[in-house]
């Protein structure tokens, strides 16, 4: 048997709770280890799911994962292949790149969760503490970062600004894969949670300075996970 056969006959069941992270978490390690080693083509998502004992969609999650992280490439009617054993240096999400998020993030998300303390709605706190409770009932890694992009975005209309609202709209993607990266690789989605939890409760409250340190501190937390993935020289170039 090829070192490829071997490793897919090792059949591996995964938990239904965190599926897809423990199969990211798995096959990274894999990767990383040199059993699936750089060139190889990775076996189908119907043989992979049977591996571990799940469905196609959570092996689609951990695939994606990896492509985020740098680590494969799909290419269009041939398969995934593995291109690298570490996360790339230059890691992008699509039109923007870690750095970009990491510079940029501060000056406006900070700000806007500010001014959302001081002209939130009615309807938009309801939909923020609604979000929260959805986020924190969530298990599943994909429909957490869909709620977490739109928790985002929300603050960022509830600011009032116009701009704030576009600038994190068009990134929303962008925010929405690192999102994916950061929970997939640091586990940071209970710690997320919370932090979340903080920043609506001081816009319920109308501080805005809690609500600006909220939204800081928990950029920061991103930023610290991104700079030990990629490295911080590459965030600071």
């Amino acid at each position: 048997m090829s070192e490829l056969a071997d490793w897919l006959s090792e059949t591996r069941p995964i938990s239904r709770k965190n599926a897809a992270e423990a199969i990211f978490d798995d096959l990274r390690s894999a990767i990383g280890s040199g059993q699936l080693t750089i060139g190889i083509r990775l076996p189908s998502e119907a043989q992979l799911a049977e591996r571990y004992g799940v469905s196609r969609p959570i092996i689609r999650e951990a695939l994606r994962s990896l492509q985020t992280l740098g680590l494969t490439q799909t290419r269009t009617g041939s398969g995934t292949y593995v291109v690298t054993a570490t996360p790339s240096p230059e890691l992008n999400y699509g039109a923007y790149s870690a750095r970009d998020l990491i510079e940029a993030r501060p000056f406006i998300e900070v700000p806007a969760a500010g001014w959302a303390a001081l002209r939130r709605t009615e309807h938009q706190l309801a939909a923020l503490l609604e979000l929260c409770d959805k986020m924190e009932r969530e298990e599943e890694p994909h429909p957490w970062v869909l709620l977490d992009s739109q928790f985002h975005g929300l603050i960022a209309e509830a600011s009032g600004n116009a701009l704030f609202a576009k600038i994190v709209a068009d990134a929303r993607e962008a925010l929405s894969l690192q999102s994916e990266m950061v929970n997939m690789m640091a586990g940071r989605r209970s710690a997320s949670n919370l932090e979340h939890r903080r920043i609506v409760d001081a816009i319920k409250a109308g501080s805005g300075q809690e609500a600006r340190e909220a939204m800081e501190l928990h950029l920061g937390q991103v930023k610290q996970v991104v700079t030990t993935i990629i490295g911080e020289d590459q965030v600071q170039r």
